[in-house]
């Protein structure tokens, strides 16, 4: 096993994905086994996985979404949600994002557009973007704020 300076090494570096693969592998006898290169790749590999975790982990919390274990996997399309399948697919895949187009949810009190709009928050996350869950009503007013004081300033 590597000794402790290489290990605090590494965590200076942060590259805390590999500390912890290398203390995994020092315990296993599949991992003894694998050559240098296999290893070495079994070590990047968890180093980018370890680092995208944290990523998504990061923008998730600064999403401050309402219900934060909501995801697309666990939509539930029963026919009285009249959800369609291949739009909230296409949603899924973030295009509308990336074309900086809006998205609006409209329906009836519990029909579960915040769990849908909280499921989409995560899976954009998830893809790399950041996002930020905020109700209507305080959004326009955000926004609105801003409009009145210059106006006021104005007059």
């Amino acid at each position: 096993m590597l000794n402790e300076h290489t290990l605090d090494q590494l965590r200076t570096l942060r590259l805390d994905g590999m500390v912890h693969a290398i203390e995994e592998q020092a315990t296993s006898t599949a991992a003894a086994a694998l050559g240098f290169d296999e290893r070495l790749s079994m070590l990047v590999q968890r180093e980018v996985a370890w680092r995208d975790a944290r990523r998504v982990e990061r923008l998730l919390k600064a999403a401050k979404l309402k219900v934060s274990m909501a995801c697309v996997e666990d939509i539930n399309y029963r026919s009285s949600r009249s959800l369609d399948r291949s739009l909230v697919a296409t949603l899924a895949g973030g295009d509308w994002i990336r074309n900086a187009q809006n998205l609006l949810i409209t329906g009836a009190t519990g029909c579960g557009k915040t769990w849908l709009a909280c499921a989409l928050a995560h899976q954009a996350a998830r893809s790399g973007f950041s996002v930020l869950y905020a109700r209507a009503g305080r959004l326009l007013m955000s926004c609105r704020w801003p409009m009145v004081m210059a106006a006021s300033r104005a007059g």
